[in-house]
């Protein structure tokens, strides 16, 4: 074989071995034992989200403040693309929040200032049957918060969103 060709098959398999390693990080699983897991729901923050795609961005008046911005994985982000609702097993969105401030180099913009939570949803149709599909975790400094705050995520998502399979966010133009 010629030494260009088997060069291309090496750099093509071993994208597909790359992908098939993402994919795998995205499903949803049993939280690890040495990660923080929120009460009720056991999600944890997914070590990668961070790499995620932008999924929308809002802001929070009072009480709280905040600039959000919402991240899915690469299953959420295909059903957002496709259209596809329910959102199917594996899909996860992070939602991060920030305290608002006023630009120090220049006044007029907003920006973040200091991290507030990170909120994550992980679907998983068996696991979390009885609350829409959705499992749900809210952590403020890498902890989860305490069951009480969680026992009102299903509730809020469920009456307020429910045709849009409890997310809120919408894929932003």
């Amino acid at each position: 074989m010629h030494p260009t060709r088997l060069a291309s098959l090496l750099i093509v398999a071993s994208l597909a071995a790359t992908s098939l390693a993402s994919s795998a990080k995205d499903t949803p699983a049993k939280p690890p034992a040495h990660k923080p897991a929120s009460p009720i729901y056991g999600v944890v923050v997914p070590d990668d989200y961070r790499q995620w795609q932008l999924v929308g961005v809002a802001t929070e008046d009072a009480p709280l403040d905040e600039l959000r911005a919402v991240v899915g994985n690469r299953i959420a982000i295909d059903a957002y693309r496709l259209g596809k609702l329910p959102f199917p097993d594996g899909a996860m969105l992070v939602k991060l929040a920030w305290k608002r401030q006023r630009s120090a180099e220049f006044p007029p913009a907003t920006v973040p200032g200091s991290a507030t939570t990170v909120q994550v949803m992980v679907k998983d149709s068996k696991r979390y049957a009885s609350s829409g599909g959705w499992g749900y975790g809210r952590f403020v400094d890498g902890k989860p918060v305490d069951k009480a705050q969680h026992e009102t995520c299903f509730a809020c998502h469920n009456a307020l969103v429910k045709a849009r399979d409890d997310v809120f966010t919408k894929f932003m133009p």
